[in-house]
């Protein structure tokens, strides 16, 4: 569990560093770059974590696997409530086909 929740919280730094300067199209995007480090190297302190100890109980591709799912709902949520689009039907089948993807990875 302590890999996912480091992962959950590794996701929701990168996704702000990544996608959270659309909401500031005004700043220079040499403040946005540098804002942008900063937020990536926190993302990173929880990542690398996560990474070494979900090695321990998962394989690559497992570990993998979990961080899309999460890179997924994080970002829909970021894109939903923080960027204030909507949530369209074909996110609902990439979703879907994730939890194909999910299922696969762990069938042993």
């Amino acid at each position: 569990m302590a890999t996912v929740i480091l992962l959950l919280i590794s996701n929701i730094f990168m996704t702000f560093a990544w996608y959270g300067h659309l909401n500031y199209k005004s700043v220079p995007l040499w403040k946005v770059i540098l804002a942008s480090w900063a937020i990536a190297f926190l993302e990173y302190c929880f990542m690398v974590p996560a990474n070494r100890i979900g090695s321990r109980h998962f394989t690559t591709a497992q570990l993998k696997i979990i961080q899309e799912v999460i890179t997924l709902v994080v970002f829909s949520g970021f894109s939903i409530f923080y960027l204030r689009e909507t949530f369209r039907w074909n996110y609902g089948a990439a979703f879907a086909c994730m939890l194909g993807a999910v299922y696969f990875v762990f069938r042993k």
